[in-house]
């Protein structure tokens, strides 16, 4: 890890980890009380529910917990959308402090609901905070790729999918019945999410803005040299600073790139497909469907239903642990190859799957090949498909069209996701444990587009990257 120092640290916890934070645990936090909070919909918040059959039965509190669910996917699309605006508006370090005022919103509304009877309160409060992860998702990638050294942009940039699984860990402990799961500590369980706020709110604001946005966007030579000074500590900046110069001349003969700019430019069509696709990619590789089936294999097994969800705990710990080796890899193995080695892992685990529970009933063992692979799949998914996605798209585009492609690709991954919620369930309750065999295809077109579409990134500069994709013209 050479070119880390201590203010760098600072920077990358103030930036990445915080706001990292809210897009982990607010993607978990609504799994685990999902029974208490159906039961308060049920009982106090709907009028007009049937209170002689059970909150889960009841089809009016499904449709509300179903809106509560998909809202949030929505907000995170919006953010996407809008990320390019505020990224260019207010800067990095500007619109990561900006957007914590959502946060501030989002809890008032949610944790508020309960005592106010408002599952309306609820909905809204979902789709605020949507908003404040989409474009964290946007923001903090961004921030992290432009203030880290080239030696190790990769593993900086994987430090954000690594304080995601981090934090989808922690909201799903602090959901367990014995902890804030309950009936009186769900409102408490989603007005934890203003810590990492205000703790951003008063770290941020003593780092420097990224040194690009400074000399690239805002023409202020002197400010970006501080900035790359305070980060860079005793190490001489002149190189670097003389990189931005270059970029930045460069810069003036093609002006900022618009929405429509990034679709019809030719020498971006390349690199803009490729982040929509490892987008897509993140989101419909198995991974939601591996998590949703964990619970009913680990009961397979013979685990009870408290030790099947402690077995749960224990495969998002193991996804936290594989981030972290992915962390040490990236910048030995590079992102292609650990890219290819996660999809190869997980095809193997999907049709393993498919074949296995074909025999769960009739050989006891097979339960427990079953529990391996869906260890090994999420082990597969942590080495390079979950990290890697978020900053790769940050290196395949220069300071002029990096905050549109940024939005693009973040509102694509939203979007995914939208539709994989959407689309999941019915398509579980039509084909059971087959619907592996649909991911692992989706799995093997996506090993052939980067096997002969990504380049490797591993250090290499932005202004190789882009001229790499010219030549290729």
């Amino acid at each position: 890890m050479a070119g880390m120092n201590l203010r760098l640290a600072f920077a990358i916890i103030s930036g990445g980890c915080w706001s990292a934070f809210q897009h982990g645990y607010n993607t978990g936090v609504i799994n685990a009380p999902q029974a208490v909070m159906s039961e308060w919909l049920h009982k106090e918040a709907l009028s007009g529910t049937n209170l002689t059959i059970s909150a889960k039965d009841d089809p009016k509190v499904t449709t509300v917990w179903s809106i509560v669910v998909a809202i949030y996917c929505v907000g995170g699309m919006i953010g996407g959308v809008i990320t390019g605006a505020i990224a260019d508006r207010f800067g990095r370090k500007g619109g990561l402090l900006l957007n914590n005022l959502l946060v501030f919103i989002s809890v008032a509304l949610q944790a508020c609901s309960k005592m106010a009877n408002s599952a309306e309160m609820l909905i809204v409060g979902r789709l605020v905070i949507g908003v404040n992860n989409g474009l964290n998702a946007g923001l903090a990638p961004l921030y992290l790729s432009e203030i880290a050294p080239v030696s190790i942009r990769g593993s900086i940039g994987t430090v954000y999918q690594l304080v995601i699984t981090i934090t989808i860990l922690l909201s799903q402990v602090l959901g367990l019945e014995s902890i804030l799961g309950t009936t009186v500590g769900w409102p408490w369980l989603l007005a934890i999410t203003t810590i990492p706020a205000l703790l951003q709110c008063c770290t941020l604001p003593l780092c420097p803005e990224s040194p690009k946005y400074l000399l690239l966007n805002r023409g202020a030579e002197l400010h970006a040299q501080r900035a790359l000074n305070w980060l860079r500590g005793d190490v001489a900046v002149h190189g670097e600073m003389e990189e931005m110069h270059q970029e930045a001349e460069k810069n003036k003969v093609s002006k900022k790139v618009t929405l429509r700019e990034l679709f019809s430019n030719r020498s971006l069509r390349q690199p803009l497909l490729i982040a929509i696709v490892v987008m897509v990619a993140q989101q419909l590789s198995g991974i939601n469907a591996v998590i949703f089936f964990s619970t009913d294999i680990f009961s397979s097994a013979g685990l009870s239903e408290s030790q099947s969800q402690y077995a749960t705990l224990g495969m998002g710990a193991m996804n936290v642990v594989m981030t972290v080796v992915s962390l040490l890899l990236v910048e030995k193995a590079g992102r292609k190859t650990l890219l290819l080695t996660g999809f190869s892992g997980m095809i193997v685990c999907s049709v393993g799957l498919c074949v296995a529970n074909s025999y769960v009933t009739k050989y006891v063992w097979v339960s427990y090949l079953c529990i391996a692979l869906v260890i090994l799949f999420v082990v597969m998914f942590a080495v390079g498909p979950g990290s890697i996605p978020w900053f790769l798209v940050t290196e395949l585009f220069n300071q002029a069209s990096r905050p549109a492609a940024s939005s693009v690709a973040v509102t694509v991954n939203w979007t995914a996701n939208f539709i994989v919620g959407l689309s999941f369930l019915p398509l579980t309750h039509l084909l059971g444990s087959n619907t592996f065999i649909i991911f692992a295809v989706f799995q093997f077109l996506f090993i052939l587009f980067i096997a002969f579409k990504v380049p490797e990134t591993k250090n290499k500069t932005i202004e190789e990257i882009t001229a790499m994709f010219r030549q290729q013209m």
